[in-house]
């Protein structure tokens, strides 16, 4: 993916956009001279279209002010993260097309960070607390009633430095006692309540292995990261508000100069969704879907293999613009940003999905036909390519019926009708099977109606797509929807529930599809608009002798049709 060079591209330019607001009025007063952003996914799953607003708006900001911003990995929990994601979030960034001025991990700052919580605890700011989990949660209070403090919490300073000393040693089981800020327990804002600020947890670290067994909390690490790394504007989503008082805390009681502002914004919440790296694991682990890439989930990596162009993602997120306000994004916003990318750019190609034998009886045999059709008719510049017309060809089941409806403008036996770009065809005759099903229709056609026009200048209302039977290959086509087909299944707890709102039209499956033959050239990722079908990518298991193309998108919007 190419690295996008114009800030335009990336971000809403509207005056609404409070963040460039604040860091203007920021800029104007000198509490800044520059500007440096961070992107800081935690390393424990795959990146999803929230996050693909994140990325627009971190790396978007720091490109409008000529600014830095740097890709920080959150690897403070060691059980949940692994060097896959790791790789999985660099890869999803650079195809989003944007660059990193570094790669950074909270991990690099474990030492700073520890040096931070001692200097707490020699404020007499910090101390061990040996209650349980339970307890903890029982001591914080409610949202409406204050919290009650430890009985650990006025243990003198040395011992909790002896004792935070033995837990890094560790001297003691994962659960046993961790370490708190002391604020105030009272306070109207539950995360102010002495967070927890370090815990023991006994595992590996896929970076630093063994060399420790307690790691800071993300409300801890987060802040003091910025500060590390000169980060001058700390942007996230909104569920993330209520932690800026703690956020600022940490950084005035430790005394570090210039801190970065924390400044939130609305999340992206789109509907027939899930975004919640639980949930979509659950899909994943519990075999509801193929993996995290599957094209119907909302990762990055599953829109990218069902062919979403970055382009479209951007300008998904471009339009749905920078709030603080909660709302819910109608699904069909980001497939008509991705129908209406692909419509200027994508080429053109014929593609019979569900394949009906046509032969026409009075074209000559071994005769063939050279129909010139445009690449893509928006991009003129691109020029025609060459495809074969032959007296044997395929056309779509549906384009063929014996006793048709009123209205009816394919091929029949009281119908003629255009093929796109060839000769106009009747219908002659049928075979069918031992069940009575229709296997192969007979049509003749008019020689002089090659191109679509006759000398008579007879109008005809039906034009079909079709391959030749000798000049196509065969191909699988997976025809992808919504996975979901109830607006919020995040609403509904548990795998159950996930499997009940599955859409059961969500992955159609179709074989022995016919395709043209310079399409077996395409490669992986490549997508094309099949000719009165929709758009589709060249999937990337898909090999010589098992061609696969996957839907991106219909022509037109059908799922709210549907019910």
């Amino acid at each position: 993916m190419e690295e996008i060079k114009n800030v335009n591209e990336v971000e809403n330019t509207s005056p609404s956009n409070f963040i460039h607001d604040f860091i203007d009025e920021d800029l104007k007063e000198g509490v800044y001279n520059c500007v440096q952003t961070r992107f800081p996914p935690e390393p424990n799953g795959y990146l999803h279209i929230g996050h693909a607003k994140a990325i627009c708006i971190d790396f978007g900001t720091a490109m409008k002010y000529n600014g830095k911003c740097n890709l920080r990995l959150d690897d403070t929990n060691p059980t949940k993260e692994d060097v896959e994601y790791v790789d999985a979030i660099k890869e999803d960034i650079e195809w989003l097309g944007f660059k990193w001025d570094n790669v950074y991990y909270a991990s690099d700052y474990f030492d700073f960070i520890y040096e931070c919580a001692l200097k707490l605890i020699d404020l007499g700011l910090a101390y061990v607390d040996e209650l349980s989990p339970d307890e903890i949660r029982e001591y914080r209070g409610t949202l409406t009633e204050p919290g009650k403090e430890s009985p650990y919490r006025n243990r003198p300073i040395e011992e909790t430095k002896d004792l935070f000393a033995r837990m890094t040693a560790g001297e003691f089981e994962n659960g046993a006692m961790v370490l708190r800020a002391k604020i105030d327990m009272a306070s109207s804002n539950i995360n102010m309540r002495d967070p927890i600020i370090y815990r023991i947890m006994k595992a590996t670290h896929h970076r630093t292995g063994d060399k420790w067994c307690v790691y800071p909390m993300y409300d801890f690490a987060h802040p003091l990261s910025d500060a590390k790394e000169g980060v001058t504007h700390s942007l996230c989503s909104l569920e993330f508000e209520n932690h800026r008082p703690l956020y600022d805390w940490f950084l005035k009681v430790l005394d570090i100069p210039t801190p970065p502002r924390q400044i939130e914004f609305a999340r992206m919440n789109v509907n027939y969704t899930l975004t919640s790296k639980r949930k979509c694991l659950k899909l994943v682990t519990d075999n509801l879907v193929s993996g995290w890439d599957d094209p119907r989930m909302a990762t990055i990596c599953g829109m990218r293999r069902r062919g979403y162009p970055a382009e479209a993602i951007r300008e998904f997120v471009n339009k749905i613009g920078v709030s603080k306000a909660y709302s819910v994004i109608d699904y069909a916003l980001l497939e008509s940003c991705v129908r209406d990318y692909l419509n200027t750019n994508a080429s053109r190609a014929m593609a019979v999905l569900r394949p009906l034998k046509v032969v026409i009886d009075n074209y000559p045999d071994g005769k063939t036909d050279a129909i010139s059709v445009d690449i893509n008719p928006n991009k003129p510049e691109l020029g025609k390519k060459t495809v074969t017309f032959s007296k044997e060809i395929y056309i779509e089941q549906d384009d063929f019926m014996l006793d048709p409806p009123g209205k009816y403008f394919r091929l029949c036996p009281a119908k003629e009708v255009r093929l796109k770009g060839a000769y106009y065809i009747k219908y002659a005759s049928h075979e069918t099977d031992e069940n009575g099903n229709i296997t192969v229709v007979h049509a003749t056609y008019d020689p002089e109606s090659f191109g679509g026009e006759t000398p008579d200048g007879r109008k005809i209302k039906g034009t079909l797509h079709w391959v030749s039977a000798d000049h196509c290959k065969n191909a699988t086509i997976r025809l992808y929807d919504r996975l979901f087909n109830v607006e919020n299944p995040s609403d509904e707890e548990g795998v159950a529930s996930f499997a009940d709102n599955l859409n059961p039209e969500s992955l159609i499956t179709l074989e022995n599809c016919k395709i043209e033959a310079d399409l077996a050239d395409a490669a992986a990722g490549d997508t094309f608009q099949f000719m009165r079908q929709g758009y589709f990518c060249l999937d990337k298991d898909s090999s010589e002798n098992n061609i696969i193309f996957n839907r991106t998108v219909a022509l037109k919007d059908s799922f709210s049709k549907k019910g």
